[in-house]
């Protein structure tokens, strides 16, 4: 367990950002110079990915349990072949998206039972929580115009509401797990946040062992 790495997830409405700010911090890291994976959810294998176009593609309807179980499907073979292996050799794994979302999409949005959808999840995630999650936060009405113009998939399409209830669910898992949760203003600029979200990781890195642990040996 000595050279076990740092789990850091982005999580967010539709529009937020996030995936943005995940990328901007994992580009940061590798000039760095630390040793660094990004991953996505649903998505990061190539199981991983086929899951993500029935998912997001799709022009049907899908059961919220259905819909819930091939996202924890496409998460349990993301933990197996990405995130857990790149831990264990000590990376710092960036992660667009894990357990949380699902708890804000499906449980509160879709009004899934939180404890059922636990226990299936820890399947999913073989147990393993991020050691640090970005809130991404901001008005859902302010995200959906930022995508206004675009082809929208299946969970963009969704709703004023649904998006109202996720937003009100993540926050919900913000205050519930404050020591793991970090939430940035949305509305703020992106220079601002990726510098915001780079510095904080570093001192939560720096807590976890120093940054020596988590560098590129050359």
């Amino acid at each position: 367990m000595g050279r076990w790495g740092f789990l850091i997830s982005f999580e967010g409405v539709e529009g937020s950002g996030k995936t943005t700010l995940a990328k901007g911090l994992y580009n940061r890291f590798l000039e760095e110079g630390f040793k660094t994976v990004f991953t996505r959810e649903p998505g990061g294998t190539r199981v991983g990915e086929r899951i993500r176009s029935i998912l997001l593609e799709r022009d049907f309807p899908l059961d919220p349990w259905a819909e819930a179980l091939l996202l924890i499907a496409a998460r349990r073979e993301n933990v197996k072949e990405v995130i857990y292996p790149a831990l264990a050799d000590g990376h710092i794994v960036i992660t667009d998206r894990f357990s949380d979302s699902t708890f804000a999409y499906q449980g509160y949005g879709r009004g899934l039972p939180l404890k059922p959808l636990s226990r299936v999840n820890k399947i999913g995630t073989n147990g393993l929580k991020p050691n640090l999650t970005f809130l991404v936060d901001l008005p859902v009405e302010v995200g959906l115009s930022r995508i206004e113009g675009r082809e929208l998939d299946t969970i963009e399409r969704e709703e004023l509401e649904f998006h109202q209830r996720v937003r009100e669910g993540y926050l919900k898992l913000a205050r519930r797990a404050k020591k793991r949760f970090y939430v940035l203003d949305g509305t703020r600029k992106r220079e601002e946040l990726i510098e915001e979200v780079y510095n904080v990781s570093i001192a939560h890195l720096e807590q976890k062992g120093g940054l020596n642990k988590y560098r590129k040996k050359r």
